[in-house]
């Protein structure tokens, strides 16, 4: 063989060993290598009693989910946008996904076993031993095989004993990067960032300082909720009903700012610790007059990321602000939600809006091409609003406030079985002044 031709065969095979290794493939284990998760909370009733209900426990049932992501395949035709739509089931039923079904949201429900249908579950996490990238779930799993061989389950103790299983310290449990696995998702096709939560962490003084996703969320308990802005209180306990005392538990209500899942089960403590979380990620004040505008400042001193996160061109935040002459009566008002659930005047809505690589914007996912705008809370970072009010002059008392859902009423109107469902609002921080307008 001649030089260049050498030359050239190993440039393309460096060329296809490069684009080999670009890709992941997927591992798919036997389901009864999986537990169900009945069986861990026989030794960690705590846990799986904080984890029953969460959000994580109800992914595979989350009536949103089902609807939005069914809907989300209507009418596409294009075989990219349905490769998107197809891998919502991913996140949402990964054990049956990882064991091989389903392995597209449109695969029959009603086929799927146990333990599949548990949501984000206890073996799923704990038989995870690494990522091959931090985003749509690309999770390195060692499961063991069922109930007679559980395996190695591994944690964030290096000391951990059981009868039942292998233990083993895994560091990987314990950083931001075993939550940003799932929580940062890219379109499989165009690589678009649908939800950015990890990266947006990830570059925030958080980060820099140190503090893991796990510190402000699996330290949250009842009337702690463990924000940036908040103590983080170690949870003294035991991790298994014969395990040792332990200075921290991690808790494993996994809250986060989702109040429309615990109104719908009616799970009053998850709520109320939704709300209370909500109401210590940001600050909003009133900075007084410019011009015909009212100055108003909003700092995220809470959050570790963006406000909203997640699916945030679904999810809501915005400031209402009504302002009243010396006798009290309403001389302008935006932002205040009616009876039907809409929000009156033009409040800028904190949130992320994509488009279809036209420029024109989409609200189906699948379809999301590129990002048209961006206009989220930046963590750490205050955020100056000028609302003008027009030319109304003399003493006045201006309420404002930072405004929170996690769904549009619209959205829930328009699912059945959400129709008597009054999606809260949540006010997560509130401020008056009295200011006076030459």
């Amino acid at each position: 063989m001649k030089k260049s031709a050498v030359t050239i065969f190993l440039l393309v095979l460096a060329f296809v060993t490069l684009i080999a290794g670009c890709s992941v493939k997927e591992e798919h284990y036997a389901l009864s290598r999986f537990i169900s998760p009945d069986i861990c909370g026989g030794c960690h009733d705590e846990i799986y009693s904080q984890w029953s209900g969460s959000t994580h426990q109800l992914a595979h049932d989350d009536i949103i989910y089902l609807t939005s992501s069914s809907d989300g395949l209507k009418g596409l035709t294009d075989k990219d946008e349905i490769e998107e739509a197809e891998l919502c089931v991913k996140c949402h039923t990964p054990v049956g996904y990882v064991s091989g079904y389903p392995l597209k949201t449109s695969d029959d429900k009603s086929k799927i076993q146990e333990p599949a249908i548990h949501g984000v579950q206890c073996d799923y996490c704990h038989s995870v031993e690494g990522a091959y990238a931090v985003y749509n779930a690309k999770f390195k799993h060692d499961p063991g095989n069922g109930d007679s061989d559980p395996g190695n389950k591994r944690g964030p103790f290096d000391d951990s004993q059981s009868d039942f299983h292998k233990c083993s310290f895994s560091e990987f449990h314990t950083r931001s990067e075993m939550c940003g696995t799932c929580h940062d998702v890219r379109h499989v096709v165009f690589g678009t960032r649908l939800e950015n939560t990890y990266q947006e962490w990830k570059s925030s003084k958080y980060n820099k300082e140190g503090v893991q996703c796990q510190d402000c969320h699996m330290y949250q308990r009842e009337g702690v909720p463990g924000t940036g802005s908040t103590a983080r209180l170690l949870n003294p306990g035991k991790a298994s009903a014969d395990g040792p005392d332990r200075k921290h538990i991690f808790t494993h209500y996994f809250i986060g700012g989702n109040t429309i899942l615990p109104t719908i089960g009616k799970d009053k403590l998850q709520k109320e610790m939704a709300e209370e979380r909500l109401r210590n990620a940001a600050v909003i004040s009133v900075d007084g007059f410019e011009g015909d505008s009212i100055r108003i400042r909003i700092l995220n001193n809470g959050a570790g990321h963006y406000i909203p996160t997640g699916l945030t061109h679904v999810r809501q935040a915005w400031i209402r602000i009504i302002v009243r002459d010396k006798k009290g009566k309403i001389v302008y008002s935006s932002g205040v939600v009616d009876s039907k659930g809409n929000i009156t005047g033009k409040p800028s809505i904190y949130g992320t809006v994509f488009g279809d690589g036209k420029g024109n914007p989409v609200s189906n996912i699948a379809k999301a091409r590129e990002i048209l705008s961006d206009n989220r809370l930046k963590p750490d970072e205050e955020k100056i609003e000028k609302i003008n009010i027009g030319e109304v002059t003399g003493k006045l008392t201006v309420e404002v406030a930072l405004l929170y859902r996690g769904l549009d009423q619209s959205i829930a109107d328009s699912i059945t079985e959400l129709k008597k469902i009054k999606v809260p609002v949540v006010v997560m921080h509130e401020a008056k002044a009295v200011i006076e307008k030459k």
